[in-house]
């Protein structure tokens, strides 16, 4: 397996991308075109995306886009895995490898957002008054089966988290990592 650049992606590797984008997010990318809308605005020269491909075939793929902050920040957006390759250590090994990409250009924090919007939620954070002692949940947090606990084994932390953002008692988990 190697980690390439997406610009050096052909037709048919992009849209095994898209697909893959479809079904590990179908909430953010319902259909194939939304999926492959998304691909192509971020394959802005300013942002970073990068595939991980074993024998001509997309197993994965994130991005970093361009910085805020004068540059010191940047934001992880998106990472999936095809569903059959999944924990096989692909998803760290490109975030591993974003995360270099952010050193290289002088980032010192990548960021992330991760919503819980499951219809019953999957952290501990889910279907709770945020608003009520927020520090007292946060010292607590459990991911459960949440996405978040990838992140935190590869270092990440909770640096905040927008209560509601997708609905009552479905909130927006941010984390970060220092570069």
């Amino acid at each position: 397996m190697e980690i390439i650049n997406m610009s050096e992606l052909d037709k048919l590797q992009i849209m095994q991308a898209a697909r893959m984008l479809t079904e590990g997010i179908p909430k953010g990318y319902p259909t194939l075109d939304d999926a492959l809308e998304e691909i192509n605005s971020l394959l802005d020269p300013e942002n970073t995306l990068l595939a991980a491909v074993e024998n001509g075939e997309v197993l994965g793929f994130g991005g970093i886009l361009a910085p805020d902050y004068n540059g010191n920040v940047f934001e992880l957006h998106p990472l999936v895995v095809r569903a059959d390759r999944r924990r096989e250590g692909i998803g760290g090994k490109i975030v591993s490898a974003l995360e270099e990409e952010a050193r290289k250009q002088g980032g010192l924090i990548i960021r992330l957002g991760a919503d819980d919007e499951g219809e019953k939620g999957e952290t501990s954070l889910a279907n709770a008054d945020l608003f009520d002692n927020l520090p007292e949940k946060l010292k607590n947090f459990n991911p459960g089966t949440h996405q978040s606990a990838f992140y935190i084994k590869l270092g990440y932390k909770i640096i905040g988290v927008m209560p509601d953002a997708n609905g009552y008692g479905k909130p927006d988990i941010y984390l970060g990592k220092r570069l």
